[in-house]
């Protein structure tokens, strides 16, 4: 097989991290100094972030519970709110327990995340809170111990009231109906509203009996949410309503905008040419800015698809595909980076080795229920040996005419917390979900039995340093498999619907162009006539 003289070997072999980051600006990624994303301080006052770009000039402090046997949980939460905030402007993570007497003077607002029963608050936050006039979002628990202080209720119109362990399926909001899945036990605090008058009800939860009660209200600076919003989260949440909320919280005036993005999905060398064509023709025609996710060497090492006999073969031995994306930049396609071969050496990964079906960056595999299972990152991951794949597949794009991609997404979104720093480090932009883990905001070692993932309904500045395209609503499936349904344009139409309530949000989709055009084109007019714009990654990346 004849490869480029970029290869992983020799960038191993050649110093690790620094050796290939050197390498990668030859390739025409950004430069950088080496592993500069694994070492951002994390100070005594908390892990900091910038905004991403365009976001305004707030300074959110994200406040979080470490006590109780679910004490970790509390950074899961401020990982996600912080995530969030970034749309905004800068922020600062930390414990609650940590806060003093006048920090919240260094900052526009702060969001308290009540995640433990009867978290131990400092007195000096509940004081701090009620004296404030700056914007206090204040989720789910131990809102009583901010209730009991004089002058609370009279304040704001409410107390707190018990919580409603109705199964709660629904939460309106702007006059859309956001989902709540019936996996979720926990209760919603149902408010003591004493005055209504001072008190606006944000979003309501419906009980299976029609009945409602608020979900979220907002009492002049302060906004309660009734519950923690990450917790079983699905394309049509409601944790939507508290992304749109965190504008009024944290953003000021914002101008409604709803732009659409589309990107074509796992591209290898071994993609058929011609459907490649018919899908940037109807794009182009309609004028629709699009993205395609490539990796360029296709590896079946099993032989799966090939009688037995393995095949290993680049970008660069398959010219009528690289004709056929050539024809995709010129119709107005913008090609990522979407890893090197899109699997993991000879094993199956979980499915079978061959390109495009496993996981490159991480391990996983299928247990007896047909569920894909997490199980950590793979025996050499190190910010070295994920930097020598990414500089090798950019390697192929380069010699192969493509240009150097200048935006990355890990094959099924999934790569360990050294991976996602490396991605930073070489690009600064990712197209994707995240998966993040604890000990990201607190400097600890990183969990991997504790994983989770977020998508984001706007662009972000996510805790890893990149700037995230988002991807939010899924693509389409026309078969069940691991126990994910069936996934119809009209599905992602109506979560596009829902995504809505988001006042500048995104709908962005993914598709195969195995799948023909057909459901292309339904994807198309029916996301437009929801009433978004679509338009380019690129122009999103800008904020």
């Amino acid at each position: 097989m004849r490869t480029s003289k970029v290869t992983r070997r020799s960038l191993i072999a050649g110093g690790g991290a620094a050796a290939a980051i050197a390498v990668a600006a030859g390739v025409g990624f950004r430069s950088v100094e080496a592993d500069a994303a694994v070492t951002t301080p994390i100070t005594s006052a908390g892990r900091t972030g910038k905004g991403g770009p365009g976001s305004g000039s707030a300074k959110t402090l994200v406040l979080y519970d470490t006590t109780g046997d679910y004490g970790w949980l509390g950074e899961v939460y401020a990982t996600q709110t912080a995530n969030l905030s970034s749309r905004f402007g800068s922020w600062t993570a930390a414990p609650v327990a940590k806060y003093k007497s006048g920090d919240l003077n260094a900052y526009t607002a702060v969001v308290y995340l009540g995640s433990t029963y009867d978290e131990p608050l400092p007195a000096a936050f509940l004081t701090d809170v009620l004296a404030t006039s700056k914007s206090v979002t204040w989720v789910y628990d131990n809102i009583w111990q901010l209730a009991a202080r004089d002058g609370f209720t009279a304040k704001y119109g409410f107390a707190s009231g018990a919580f409603d362990f109705a199964e709660i399926t629904e939460v309106g909001y702007k006059g859309r109906k956001l989902t709540r899945s019936t996996d979720n036990k926990s209760g919603i605090m149902n408010l003591a509203i004493s005055d209504s008058t001072k008190v606006t009800t944000l979003a309501t939860a419906v009980r299976p009996d029609g009945t409602s009660f608020p979900w979220a209200v907002k009492s002049g600076n302060l906004t309660y949410v009734g519950e923690i919003p990450f917790a079983y989260v699905t394309h049509d949440d409601r944790y939507l309503a508290f992304a749109d909320l965190l504008f009024d919280s944290l953003g000021g005036g914002t101008t409604e905008r709803h732009r659409a993005l589309i990107r074509i999905e796992d591209v290898g060398p071994d993609a058929d040419p011609d459907g490649l064509k018919a899908v940037a023709d109807y794009l182009s025609a309609q004028k629709v800015p699009f993205s395609v996710a490539v990796y360029p060497r296709f590896r079946d090492p099993k032989g799966v698809q090939n009688n037995g006999k393995a095949q290993d073969y680049t970008l660069a031995s398959k010219p009528k595909v690289l004709a056929a994306l050539k024809y995709m930049q010129a119709k107005g396609g913008t090609l990522i980076m979407h890893g090197y071969t899109h699997q993991y050496g000879a094993v199956a990964n979980p499915y079978d080795g061959v390109s495009a079906n496993d996981f490159e960056f991480y391990k996983a595999h299928v247990d007896a229920a047909d569920s894909v299972i997490y199980d950590g990152p793979v025996a050499e991951d190190s910010a070295a040996w994920a930097t020598s794949r990414m500089v090798a597949s950019g390697a192929i794009f380069v010699a192969t005419g493509l240009g150097a991609p200048k935006i990355f997404e890990f094959p099924h979104y999934a790569a360990s917390a050294l991976d996602y720093q490396a991605v930073n480090a070489l690009f600064g932009k990712r197209y994707d979900r995240g998966l993040y883990f604890p000990g990201v905001l607190t400097g600890a070692k990183f969990d991997y039995t504790r994983q989770f993932g977020q998508f984001f309904p706007y662009p972000v500045r996510d805790v890893y340093g990149s700037v995230v395209v988002p991807e939010n609503v899924g693509n389409v499936e026309i078969e069940p498999f691991n126990n994910h349904p069936v996934r119809m344009p009209a599905d992602i139409i109506a979560s596009a619907q829902r995504n809505l309530v988001v006042r500048d949000g995104v709908a962005s989709c993914f598709y195969h162009s195995y799948l023909g055009t057909d459901h292309l084109k339904d994807l198309v007019t029916g996301i437009k006539a929801a009433g978004y714009t679509f338009v380019s990654a690129e122009s999103v990346l800008n904020g």
